[in-house]
């Protein structure tokens, strides 16, 4: 317990906790905006790179410029930030239950779930009963470059969401609300999706908040290599849309499935929670993490 001067930035307790508020949503705010003017700039120059779309979009790096800002203007506190983000960090404030090997293998097989359910519902609905199955060896490219490329840029945009922003803000929220803002400001970023239908942004904005809240839930508390946990998730469900969806096009149905898939698998996560969540549980999580852990500068 802090008492008179705080720790990290020696001013006095009657003010500390206002000067904080101010600081993370000062670093939330330059995050967010480098994060979109950047994917936007990414986008812009991408076409004189040679670099093709469908192998990586140049735009997903947009999170990690924004990261790499904040980093080079606020250097004392970024450690704090990305804890755990690639190799593993001892975390004094609180180890929490995502340590467990079995939760985090059940997060992979998540993601593969998405895609049957998703594909799944659109071959009954669309009216023909046959799946879209899109054979690998078809596409433009090597599956193989894609598959890595996927990866590159899936770690892109989650040393931003899910490495830098969560951590944020779950200093100042619980381990529901944090995710659902990360959520609906992960799907808004992705700002060409508006230019769609109502019911197609509809169905992408439940995709990224249920997305969110999943991947939120599952790493509550790993403090060990977050990057590749969640870019791997993000590349499995991103490689899982691209040979069974067709929501590329604008298509507004299985954008919908999608959303809807998404939302039916993260609901055993939400139960997960609040099962543990209830007094006496050994693995509740707290209402929010201290904004640094012991000891970080």
């Amino acid at each position: 317990m802090r008492t008179g001067q705080d720790r990290v930035t020696g001013t006095s307790t009657g003010t500390a906790g206002q000067d904080r508020k101010v600081r993370w949503k000062a670093e939330a705010g330059v995050f967010l905006a480098v994060a979109l003017l950047g994917a936007g700039a990414l986008g812009a120059v991408q076409p004189a790179t040679g670099v093709p779309t469908e192998v990586v979009q140049l735009t997903q790096f947009g999170p990690a410029a924004g990261v790499l800002t904040v980093a080079l203007l606020r250097p004392e506190r970024i450690r704090a930030r990305l804890a755990g983000t690639v190799r593993a960090e001892r975390d004094t404030a609180w180890a929490g239950p995502g340590r467990n090997r079995a939760g985090l293998l059940l997060l992979l097989l998540t993601a593969p779930l998405i895609t049957a359910l998703a594909a799944g519902a659109y071959a009954l609905l669309d009216g023909d009963g046959d799946a879209r199955l899109t054979d690998p060896r078809s596409l433009a490219h090597p599956f193989a470059l894609i598959v890595l490329a996927q990866l590159i840029g899936a770690c892109g945009e989650e040393i931003g969401w899910r490495c830098y922003l969560q951590p944020l803000l779950r200093t100042r929220f619980g381990p529901l609300a944090a995710p659902v803002a990360v959520g609906l400001l992960w799907g808004c970023w992705h700002v060409q999706v508006f230019a769609q239908r109502p019911a197609y942004a509809a169905g992408f904005l439940l995709g990224t908040v249920a997305l969110s809240v999943l991947l939120g839930l599952a790493l509550e508390g790993v403090r060990a290599h977050r990057m590749l946990l969640a870019g791997g998730f993000h590349t499995l469900v991103n490689l899982g849309m691209l040979l069974t969806m067709d929501e590329e096009d604008g298509t507004v149905l299985p954008m919908l499935l999608f959303g809807g898939a998404c939302l039916l698998a993260a609901v055993p996560w939400v139960l997960r929670a609040r099962r543990d969540a209830r007094p006496g549980s050994r693995r509740t999580a707290p209402g929010r993490i201290p904004a640094a852990p012991h000891g970080a500068r």
